[in-house]
C-alpha cells in the first residue's frame, strides 16, 4: 500500500498545507480554546499576534463561544490571568519564551499545585547568563522543570499543531498543566510542509471546554482553593499530589495510541531510530533531533558506521524506562543538549539519563554528555559527524564536549560529506531587514508545495537588530520531507538584495558549479552589470560556470509595494520547477495569485493584485547576463 493510499484509508489524515510552528499552533488553540493570556516576547511573539488578530476578526472556537485575550502587562501577570480563567472553568492558552517564562515560575508552581488544566507554548529561548539573546536555548524550559508541569517537545511544525491537541487531552484528563515546547525561530519560524488538525477532529479529540471542566469558582458550588497550611498538614497535601502526577503516563500513552488512530501519525514518549543494531547513538530534544536522524542515514550509508538516534518527545513525565530499554545495548552514546550549567555534576538532561541507567539496570554504556546550538548557533551534520567519531575512537577519555566553537572542550569538525547527492535543490538569500525578503521567501515556499507538490523548508536568520542589518533566507526544496534544520552551505542558487552583498562576505560561498546567481542591478547593458562585481567574485563566477540574472527591481517597485517580492518572479523563471512540470504560465500565475491571497488578502484584493504584477514583470522582465568566457 502507498504512501497516497494509507492516508485516503485515515479517517483524520490532516489539511494539507505550508506553515511554521507559530501558525501551527495557533491554528490548534484558536479552534479549541476559549481564550488566550499573554505578553509578548520573541520568538513566541507571533503566537500570540496570531490569536490577537483572531479575536479582533470575531472568530469562535468550535463550539460557538466566542475567543477572548487578554495583554497584560508582564508575563508574570499573564500567567495568573490564565490561572483565574481556569479557576473558573475555561479553557485557556499562553504563549512566551526566555526570560518570560522564568519570570512566570512562581504562578507556575501555583497553577501545577491547584491541578489546573491548561497548555502553555513554549518558542524555546536562550537567557541572559552571558549576553542577551533572542535565538534558541533549552534554559528557559529546564529552568522551568520542577514547577510540576507536563513537558512535551516538538521537533517541528507538524509536532507542534499534534502536541498541542495530544497535551491539551492528558491536562485535562490528569489535571495537570502542560508546556509544548519548540525551538525558538528553528521551528517558531521556519515554514514547512504540514497537515493541520482537521476542525471535526480537534472536535472529537478535546470536547467540549463547557462540558469537561471544573468551575472552581461556582457560589453554587463552592470550594476552597490556595490554603495555608502550616507543619501538620503542608507535607501530607504535596505528597498527595502524587495521586494525580501517577496518572499522567498512561493519559499520556492513551492519548498519543488515541491521535495514532485518528490521524496515523504516532508519536510516542521516546522516538528510536536505527538503534536496532547500533553501536553508539546520540540523544536529544528538540528540531536538532531531525538533523541528527538524517545524518544517521548518511554515517551509516556513506561512512558505514554502525549508529542511531533517541529523540525524546516527553521530558516531563521523564520516560526513564522506556529510555534505558532503547539505548542499553549501546557500546556508548552522547547526550547532547541545548543550555550548559556549568555548577552542575552534568546538564540536566544527561543528569537525568544517568538517574535512569542507575535506577532501572546495574550496567550502562559510556555516556558522553555535549553541548550545541547556544543562542541558535547552527548545529550542522560536520557538527553531528564528529560526535560520532569522537565515540568511535578508542582515545577518547573526554565526556564532555562542545560543538561548533573553537575551545578546548569543542569536537574538532568532520570533513564535508554531500548528504543530498541531487536529491534536494538549495537556496540563500543575502539580503537587509526590511526589504521584505523574509516573507518572500515563506510566499515561495507556500508556492512550491502548493502548486508543485514538492516539500520545502524556509528558514530565516537574522539578529535582534533585525531592520536595516545583513538577514539570511535559506531555502530547501525536495521531493522526499526535508529533515535538516541548519544553515544553508552548499546551494544552488543564490539571491542577492543589492551589490553590497559582495562587501559584507562572500555570498558565493558553497554555489554549486553551474549553479546560479540572481543581482538585481539599475544597468540594462550587462558589460555595466558584470564591472559591478568585484574582480576576485568575478574569478569565483567564471571558474565555476556560475549562471548570472539580473533585473531592476525599483523600475517595478516604484509602482508596487514589495520590491522583495520580485525574487518570487525571478525565481519562477531562474529555476526547473515549472519547466519540469510543464505548467502553463496561466496556470502558474493563478497558482501565485492564491498564495498571495493567502498572505495579502487580508489588506484587499489591490495589494494582492499589485504584489502579483510585481511578480509577472520579475518573471518576463529578469534577464541572463552574458560575461567574459561564457
Amino acid at each position: 500500500m502507498n504512501a497516497e493510499q494509507r492516508i485516503k484509508d485515515i479517517t483524520f489524515p490532516g489539511i494539507p498545507t505550508t506553515a511554521d510552528g507559530s501558525e501551527s499552533v495557533v491554528w490548534v488553540e484558536t479552534h479549541i480554546t476559549e481564550g488566550a493570556c499573554a505578553y509578548p516576547i520573541t520568538p513566541s511573539s507571533n503566537m500570540g499576534q496570531g490569536y490577537q488578530a483572531a479575536v479582533a476578526n470575531g472568530r469562535k472556537n468550535l463550539w460557538g463561544t466566542p475567543l477572548a485575550f487578554l495583554e497584560l502587562e508582564s508575563e508574570h501577570s499573564s500567567a495568573s490571568s490564565c490561572e483565574g480563567f481556569a479557576l473558573a472553568g475555561g479553557r485557556v492558552s499562553n504563549f512566551t519564551s526566555g526570560q518570560g517564562l522564568i519570570l512566570m515560575k512562581e504562578v507556575l508552581y501555583t497553577i501545577s499545585g491547584k491541578h489546573l488544566p491548561m497548555v502553555f507554548h513554549i518558542g524555546a529561548r536562550a537567557l541572559t547568563s552571558q549576553s542577551l539573546n533572542i535565538h534558541a536555548g533549552h534554559d528557559d524550559v529546564m529552568g522551568v522543570a520542577d514547577a510540576g508541569w507536563g513537558m512535551l517537545f516538538a521537533k517541528n511544525a507538524q509536532e507542534s499543531a499534534d502536541l498541542a491537541l495530544i497535551a491539551r487531552s492528558v491536562s485535562e484528563a490528569s489535571q495537570t498543566p502542560f508546556m509544548v515546547v519548540q525551538d525558538g525561530f528553528l521551528t517558531t519560524h521556519t515554514v514547512e510542509n504540514v497537515r493541520l488538525p482537521e476542525p471535526e477532529l480537534m472536535k472529537i479529540f478535546t470536547g467540549d471546554p463547557k462540558t469537561k471542566l471544573f468551575h472552581l469558582m461556582d457560589p453554587e458550588h463552592p470550594l476552597m482553593s490556595g490554603t495555608v497550611q502550616n507543619q501538620d498538614s503542608y507535607m501530607k497535601g504535596k505528597i498527595a499530589q502524587r495521586f494525580f502526577y501517577d496518572t499522567i503516563p498512561t493519559h499520556l500513552e492513551n492519548s498519543m495510541n488515541e491521535f495514532k488512530r485518528l490521524t496515523g501519525r504516532a508519536y510516542r514518549f521516546v522516538e528510536p531510530y536505527l538503534l536496532e543494531d547500533a553501536e553508539t547513538a546520540i540523544v536529544g530534544l528538540g528540531s536538532a533531533m531531525e538533523t541528527v536522524f538524517e545524518t544517521v542515514d548518511v554515517a551509516r550509508q556513506k561512512l558505514k558506521m554502525k549508529v542511531g538516534a533517541l529523540a525524546l518527545t516527553s521530558f516531563r513525565p521523564f520516560p526513564a524506562e522506556a529510555l534505558v530499554s532503547s539505548l542499553k545495548h549501546l557500546k556508548a552514546f552522547s547526550v547532547i543538549e541545548r543550555v550548559d550549567v556549568p555548577l552542575m555534576r552534568a546538564n540536566p538532561l544527561t543528569t537525568e539519563i544517568k538517574a535512569a541507567f542507575l535506577n532501572e539496570t546495574p550496567s550502562a554504556p559510556k555516556i558522553f554528555s555535549g553541548v550545541y546550538g547556544l543562542g541558535g548557533r547552527d548545529f550542522a551534520p560536520q557538527d553531528i559527524l564528529s560526535i560520532f567519531q569522537m565515540m568511535k575512537s578508542k582515545k577518547n577519555n573526554k565526556y564532555f564536549f562542545t560543538t561548533g566553537i573553537q575551545h578546548p572542550s569543542a569536537l574538532p569538525p568532520f570533513p564535508k560529506v554531500d548528504r543530498h547527492a541531487g536529491k534536494t535543490f538549495a537556496m540563500r538569500g543575502h539580503s537587509i531587514g526590511g526589504y521584505g525578503s523574509v516573507t518572500t521567501n515563506k510566499i515561495l515556499a507556500t508556492l512550491l508545495a502548493d502548486v508543485f507538490g514538492l516539500f520545502v523548508q524556509a528558514f530565516p536568520k537574522y539578529g535582534s537588530e533585525k531592520k536595516g542589518l545583513p538577514t539570511n533566507t535559506y531555502l530547501t526544496v525536495s521531493d522526499e520531507k526535508i529533515r535538516t534544520h541548519c544553515e544553508l552551505e552548499q546551494v544552488d542558487f543564490v539571491a542577492l538584495n543589492n551589490i553590497h552583498a559582495f562587501k559584507s562576505g562572500n555570498p558565493l560561498q558553497g554555489l554549486s558549479a553551474g549553479g546560479c546567481l540572481f543581482m538585481p542591478s539599475p544597468h540594462q547593458d550587462p558589460a555595466l552589470v558584470w564591472n559591478d562585481i568585484p574582480a576576485v567574485f568575478q574569478n569565483d563566477i567564471q571558474k565555476n560556470n556560475i549562471r548570472i540574472f539580473s533585473l531592476n527591481p525599483l523600475s517595478i517597485a516604484k509602482v508596487q509595494r514589495m520590491q522583495g517580492i520580485t525574487l518570487l518572479g525571478v525565481f519562477l523563471k531562474m529555476t526547473p520547477f515549472a519547466k519540469k512540470a510543464r505548467i502553463p504560465e496561466k496556470k502558474l500565475f493563478d497558482g501565485v495569485h492564491r498564495v498571495l491571497q493567502k498572505y495579502f488578502g487580508s489588506r484587499g484584493e489591490k495589494i494582492v493584485q499589485d504584489n502579483l504584477e510585481c511578480v509577472r514583470k520579475a518573471y518576463h522582465e529578469v534577464s541572463e547576463i552574458r560575461y567574459p568566457g561564457v
